[in-house]
């Protein structure tokens, strides 16, 4: 049952951000292109872009290609960056509102758009609307299996086995390396939260680990691009990393306020506790790291140094005529 919804969730995600791209990608992709001349502009358009096709991963995997091809440059690329990562905390604010009840109207009124009406413009919306409630219906089925779970002793004693925050956030940087989406992981979190599974602690180091976990993606996607490519994905990295490393002290520091902090932001509901630290967490990260978003691309540098060879045709010509005669 676990798996079954899981496998819906992925699907319902997978089939909402196609069919967002599908009705209104090649507008999405001309306004990251044209809104990014500043880091600020850029930032506002990665917490859109990112909101819309709820996913920081093609979010970033996109303006990696773009600096790949040339029409973006890294400093540009850094403030859209910056913004993904705020766009990806609204995954977690919707599953948070439990909106899965309502997922079998979603589900009816998609499935029947696209079945019966023949207008296209209404069918891509339609699609956006199944996979609404393909997404909420899995995350029904997997809440559903989780309450199940507190009545199995092995299960709670693991769980609660999990209390060293350096394990906590490796399992979320795993899981989310794994599921290729920080949004997936901290839903399997937030739900787990809220069945009394894991406490609420370790679910904020998780969601630390989870932060690491979203850089897989951008990284695959750069291996075989261009120096450029590569920067543009270790900025995504050192931004998740260094920002994991401040919150990680100040959670070890002050841990009990910002639990605090939470239930009354929160009104003590467990899984809006952790929707609300997930987006609290990126908001604090950019805040602090934006102004040093330079300095971050000028690392990249370091980490990554030297340029493309560019091959001289007319040299190597030149040349292989020599070596025949």
């Amino acid at each position: 049952s676990m798996a079954g919804g899981l496998g819906l969730f992925l699907f319902g995600m997978h089939t909402m951000s196609e069919a967002i791209e599908k009705a209104a990608g090649a507008r999405l992709r001309s306004i990251l292109e044209f809104f990014t001349t500043n880091r600020f502009t850029g930032m506002l358009v990665g917490v859109i872009f990112t909101a819309i096709i709820q996913s920081s991963s093609a979010c970033t995997v996109m303006v990696v290609s773009f600096v790949n091809s040339g029409l973006m440059n890294l400093y540009q690329a850094a403030g859209v960056i910056f913004g993904a990562n705020i766009g990806t905390t609204v995954t977690s604010q919707l599953v948070s509102f439990n909106l899965s009840e309502y997922a079998p109207v979603f589900l009816l009124i998609g499935a029947l758009c696209v079945m019966f009406v023949k207008n296209q413009k209404v069918v891509k919306i339609a699609e956006v609307i199944l996979g609404f409630g393909i997404l909420f219906t899995g995350l029904s089925s997997m809440s559903s299996a989780m309450s199940g779970l507190r009545d199995v002793p092995a299960v709670v004693d693991m769980l609660k086995s999990l209390e060293s925050p350096l394990l906590a956030i490796l399992v979320g940087t795993v899981l989310t390396g794994i599921i290729q989406s920080s949004s997936v992981t901290v839903s399997i979190v937030l739900l787990m939260c809220s069945q009394g599974l894991l406490e609420l602690p370790i679910c904020l180091f998780i969601i630390l680990g989870c932060n690491i976990g979203a850089c897989a993606s951008a990284l695959l996607a750069s291996l075989a691009g261009k120096k450029d490519a590569k920067r543009a994905a270790m900025i995504h990295f050192l931004f998740n990393v260094i920002g994991t490393v401040i919150v990680y002290i100040i959670f070890r520091v002050g841990m009990a306020q910002i639990i605090n902090l939470l239930h009354i932001v929160s009104g003590n509901n467990p899984g809006r506790c952790v929707a609300n630290a997930h987006t609290m967490v990126k908001i604090f990260q950019v805040v602090i790291l934006l102004p040093f978003s330079s300095g971050i691309v000028k690392l990249t540098y370091l980490l990554i140094p030297g340029e493309d060879k560019t091959v001289n045709y007319r040299e190597n010509y030149q040349l292989k005529y020599i070596g025949d005669k």
